[in-house]
């Protein structure tokens, strides 16, 4: 019905032009667009405190770019680096990290930041592990066994840091007092919350968390829990198609002083949550 004595009306073929042209346009805005998005995998512990939705405006800002997060456990976060489906990862698991980049998985790892984990249980505190020191707390919940204790069973930092924790000790938790949840620290909170147990959390998410759950810090404050944070970037080498200079400038960006001072004045109820790592 479109074509007339063989031919296709002029109308017509405007029209279609002007909707090639259209299409071109917008696949060259898509691409340009997409050439200003960074992946960045973050621990969700980094996402649930607020951190990032309070630095990132000013990086997006600075560069004219999106910010994808990807907020999930290290572990995971280091598999999609080693996959090539980021740019770069914030993450809190120093010896994977390590290996990560001696593996030449990853390039440029830069201290940011560190918090500290904390155990926390029922104010009750049933197991009566309050006071003690982390060896002793965790000798007493698997000698007793009474009281439940919620592992994030991730591969996460923080189940990385709660499994070496227990290794020190020579003890291999099991049983029905050690349950492995497999989610994040947040969704752990409120499962430990609910069953009156205790759980090893980072101190950010819990603060985060704190108005939502009946649970209070029992263990605390020992060189053993403290929680650095690393920024890396994926090796383009292995990985060619990775937004090298937006990741090489973020990375810059994150240790700059500006963002450190910004990172050590972010507060939650008051509460300082992250001591900035550059010059500390």
């Amino acid at each position: 019905m479109f074509i007339v004595n063989g031919q296709m009306p002029f109308y017509l073929r405007s029209l279609l032009l002007r909707l090639f042209c259209y299409l071109l346009c917008a696949a060259a805005v898509s691409t340009a667009a997409a050439d200003r998005s960074l992946l960045l995998a973050v621990t969700t512990s980094t996402e649930n405190s607020g951190l990032l939705g309070y630095l990132l405006p000013d990086f997006k800002k600075q560069c004219d770019c999106e910010v994808r997060v990807l907020a999930v456990g290290s572990g995971k976060a280091l598999v999609l680096g080693k996959n090539g489906d980021v740019d770069l990862l914030l993450t809190h698991a120093p010896d994977d990290e390590e290996r990560f980049i001696a593996e030449g998985f990853g390039v440029d790892r830069r201290a940011v930041m560190y918090n500290d984990f904390v155990i926390v249980g029922p104010p009750h505190d049933p197991a009566d592990i309050g006071g003690l020191n982390i060896a002793d707390a965790l000798f007493r919940l698997s000698k007793k066994q009474e009281s439940s204790f919620i592992s994030r069973g991730d591969e996460s930092g923080t189940h990385k840091k709660e499994r070496t924790l227990w290794e020190n000790l020579a003890i291999f938790p099991a049983g029905d007092w050690y349950v492995s949840a497999g989610t994040g620290m947040g969704q752990v909170l409120l499962i430990a919350n609910e069953l009156r147990a205790y759980t090893l959390s980072d101190r950010g998410t819990y603060l985060a968390f704190r108005d939502k759950i009946d649970l209070r810090i029992v263990v605390e404050n020992f060189p053993l829990l403290r929680n650095p944070y690393s920024v890396m970037r994926v090796n383009p080498q292995r990985h060619p198609h990775t937004q090298v200079e937006l990741a090489s400038h973020f990375a810059d960006w994150l240790v700059a002083p500006a963002t450190q001072q910004r990172i050590g004045k972010y507060r939650y109820h008051g509460e300082q949550l992250f001591v900035p790592s550059v010059n500390n």
